[in-house]
């Protein structure tokens, strides 16, 4: 027969390796590593930029508007054999430096600021990936400076105001039916007059898993590390950006130039990506009838994330050509 004493030290001990497992797990994102940075000075402002690898030059511009560049480690990490990776953190994002006033942030700086980057690293031409918003900042630099931009590559990226806020409609749809209590909580809130940026709203309203929205694997949630600023966000996209898109997002529309720039462009796009349905990035094909445009049928909105050793295939050879 088995002692109460046996009992009790099995337990703890089993305790003690849950909460070893679990410590693991939180603490795994916050030991990240990352490439050998530094500061450059774009615009006045101190910009954090990370390098790794040697070769072609290849930047990266993160998402949001608001996000870090640390979700794209460690992923992105295998073409550094072959290519130089830049990754860097917008005015205002991560290691950056903050806007004495959020009027400061904009779209317009956070494209002016590639060119000031480019000019500091003294590069000459780059190849640059632009994943969600950042793909809207790199549609942008290829339009006004076509002569720095080698090849282009969008990543889950819209192409305008509509399409986002089709996302917004989305994404505020499966809240609603998957977690009626958040949508009550919130739709309360509003009724008061509170609009996205309000911290109560905010609070209130990401409380459900991300994995409904951004992933296709619910195991997928939890690989990367997100650092997010809200002000740069709510400033850039509107003070209600969660329903209701607005600020410098809702007179972007690039489907006119996107025929008429001249190098190679690569779209890519996950088949369960809630924020960007296929349906709408299918389109691509008709405003960019030269590029190339692939569907990752098992990923969500980070295919470099769910389904990474089709993602880099694709990205490298569209790179060798």
């Amino acid at each position: 027969m088995i002692s109460r004493t046996f009992v009790s030290s099995l337990l703890t001990v089993l305790a003690l390796i849950f909460l070893a497992n679990s410590a693991s797990a939180q603490a795994a994102p916050q030991t990240l590593k990352h490439p050998q940075g530094d500061f450059v000075v774009a615009n006045g402002a101190r910009l954090w930029y990370e390098s790794e690898g040697q070769g072609e030059p290849v930047l990266l511009i993160a998402g949001g508007p608001g996000y870090a560049h640390s979700y794209f480690h460690p992923f992105f990490s295998v073409l550094a054999d072959t290519y130089r990776l830049i990754y860097f953190d917008a005015f205002g994002r991560g290691k950056s430096d903050r806007a004495k006033s959020t009027k400061e942030y904009s779209f317009d700086r956070d494209v002016e600021d590639i060119e000031a980057l480019r000019e500091a690293l003294k590069l000459e031409r780059l190849v640059v990936l632009g994943h969600s918003y950042g793909g809207l900042v790199a549609q942008a630099y290829a339009v006004r400076y076509p002569a720095a931009v080698k090849k282009l590559i969008l990543s889950d990226s819209p192409y305008n105001a509509e399409v986002w806020q089709i996302g917004n409609d989305l994404i505020n749809h499966e809240v609603q039916n998957q977690f009626p209590e958040i949508w009550e909580k919130v739709q309360q809130l509003r009724g008061q007059g509170l609009h996205s940026s309000a911290k109560e709203h905010q609070d209130s309203y990401w409380q459900f898993p991300l994995s409904l929205i951004f992933y296709y694997h619910p195991s997928s949630l939890g690989k990367q590390v997100f650092e997010f600023s809200p002000d740069v966000y709510y400033q850039i996209a509107g003070d209600d950006a969660d329903f209701l898109i607005g600020g410098d997002i809702v007179k972007l529309d690039f489907r006119t130039e996107l025929k008429r720039l001249p190098m190679p462009i690569l779209v890519l796009t996950g088949r369960f990506d809630r924020t960007l349905p296929p349906r709408l990035m299918s389109e691509y094909k008709r405003f960019t009838p030269g590029a190339e445009f692939v569907m990752f049928e098992q990923s969500g909105h980070d295919p470099f994330v769910e389904e990474s050793a089709k993602y880099f295939e694709v990205v490298r050879r569209f790179l060798g050509r």
